[in-house]
């Protein structure tokens, strides 16, 4: 999910925070709050880009 209340931050989806959505960095962290209107799903080139930097993150840390 794109976060455009949030600098056009990408995140998973994890849940509903009362009227919020709860997002979470691909690559793991801390969660945050955004309002529905605010976010919206990846486009296909979005999504694969998010991917590959997942990759990319976890082969810069040895597999993790």
């Amino acid at each position: 999910m794109r976060d455009a209340s949030h600098g056009d931050r990408v995140g998973e989806f994890r849940g509903l925070a009362g009227p919020n959505w709860s997002l979470r960095p691909v690559g793991g962290g801390v969660e945050w709050e955004a309002g529905p209107e605010w976010v919206r799903a990846l486009t296909p080139a979005e999504r694969l880009s998010a991917e590959n930097a997942l990759r990319n993150l976890r082969s810069s840390r040895g597999g993790l």
